[in-house]
């Protein structure tokens, strides 16, 4: 399957600091990607290069085949951003936002009102079209703030933090939306900082930390290299007597049994293997 997003050595630095060192990654076409990371990993800061934001001190990004910076128009039609930070106007109302968004995007005429109407539809924000943003709630903003990077129909959208501070309804909206257009065909990229996010959406991962990519793969794969270890034993017989005797052969080689419970490794087990288990503001 072709990649749609490709990260080739792609690094940061602001004067002596190395925000991003040189992250490798490709994102194949119509998958939701996951990218988790502590606070200041630098996982805004590779995807504010990847979609052309911030300029790169090494490497290449490609969007649908096109080099973000050699070919930026190409690389930007193909792509969708919506950042963590809301990205509208509170004067404006909903459809103005959207037609405002539109335009910039080469929008027009009888194209641009259908995927006005449609986007409003998705947002669930069809009935509101006409109000002031400024009415809005925090997650009716959220899922403004959504619709409007996908106006242009992009092969690749970028999502930075899309829940923060929303509330259930607006939440499950969001996670049912992203859905919705992984199903038509669009390729994801999901920063989170929940990973029941990752865990309930994603078909892949990638895990950043002090500016490297330092995990990727699907979850079950990462959880069966950092989950930790574990011993399955399968017994056929009398199991209770099997159990007594496992007690009995521990306890003759100078053990105490304390304790005795199921463990499945998950993916927030995986992330403090690969990060640690320090907090970090950095």
């Amino acid at each position: 399957m072709a990649s749609v997003l490709v990260l080739a050595g792609l690094g940061k630095d602001y004067g002596d600091r190395r925000a991003v060192d040189a992250v490798d990654l490709e994102i194949e076409a119509g998958t939701i990607t996951g990218l988790l990371g502590p606070n200041g990993a630098g996982k805004t800061t590779t995807i504010s290069m990847a979609s052309g934001v911030i300029t790169p001190t090494r490497g290449t990004a490609r969007v649908d085949g096109h080099d973000v910076w050699k070919a930026p128009r190409l690389a930007k039609r193909a792509l969708g951003l919506v950042p963590q930070e809301l990205a509208l106007y509170d004067e404006l109302t909903a459809r103005q936002n959207l037609r405002y968004f539109g335009r910039i995007y080469g929008l027009g005429g009888a194209e641009l009102a259908s995927r006005i109407d449609w986007a409003l539809g998705v947002a669930g924000l069809s009935d509101r079209a006409a109000e002031s943003v400024s009415q809005f709630s925090g997650g009716m903003k959220r899922r403004l703030n959504l619709v409007a990077g996908v106006l242009h129909k992009p092969k690749l959208l970028v999502l930075d933090e899309p829940t923060v501070g929303v509330d259930p309804q607006s939440r499950n909206h969001i996670f049912e939306t992203v859905k919705s257009l992984r199903a038509e065909g669009m390729t994801v990229l999901y920063t989170s900082h929940y990973m029941e996010e990752v865990e309930m959406l994603c078909d892949r991962v990638a895990i950043m930390d002090h500016g490297k990519l330092v995990a990727a793969g699907t979850i079950d794969e990462l959880v069966a290299t950092h989950g930790g270890k574990g011993l399955d034993i399968e017994i056929e017989g009398d199991l209770e007597a099997a159990r007594v005797a496992a007690v009995k052969a521990i306890e003759a080689a100078g053990a105490t049994v304390k304790t005795v419970s199921a463990r499945r490794g998950n993916l927030e087990g995986v992330f403090l293997a690969v990060t640690g288990k320090a907090l970090r503001d950095e």
